[in-house]
């Protein structure tokens, strides 16, 4: 691809939280993500306010060729105008800040999904509710006290 200096490349290794800086982290711990990937990228991107973006996908960063994470590029005027970021390092921390509130989010919805439990009606998820827990004492002492005196049922 030819060189073009309104173009910021941006992959999804440059935010993910258990690489170190040395390794290819470009952002602060409080920027970064766990498991990063282009789609959460692109979100986050849209979310900051960006319009110019293009998606590549199946292509590796040249210093992690095992893995065809995919890159974003940005258009540099189109992000200064958009959101105000002046340089490369300022547009990262923007996105990734994005990205690590909507992974907070996520997580905090789905916890309290979790909590709620299923919904009234829903017989499969209340079965299923059912079927996890523990058998109760009574049933655990029968079927231990079957188990060590031979006793079988006819």
């Amino acid at each position: 691809m030819d060189h073009n200096p309104d173009r910021i490349c941006v992959w999804p290794g440059y935010f993910d939280a258990k690489t170190s800086r040395r390794s290819g982290r470009r952002v602060p711990r409080d920027s970064s993500v766990l498991k990063p990937d282009l789609e959460g990228l692109f979100y986050a991107a849209r979310r900051v306010g960006l319009k110019k973006i293009k998606r590549e996908e199946n292509i590796s960063h040249p210093n992690r060729p095992y893995g065809k994470e995919g890159r974003l590029w940005v258009s540099r005027t189109g992000a200064k105008q958009s959101i105000g970021a002046s340089n490369k390092e300022e547009l990262l921390q923007m996105i990734g800040g994005q990205w690590r509130q909507m992974q907070k989010d996520a997580k905090e919805n789905e916890a309290q999904r979790v909590a709620e439990g299923p919904k009234t009606g829903d017989k499969r998820g209340r079965s299923q509710r059912k079927s996890r827990g523990q058998r109760s004492g009574q049933q655990k002492s029968q079927s231990s006290f079957k188990k060590r005196s031979g006793f079988k049922k006819r």
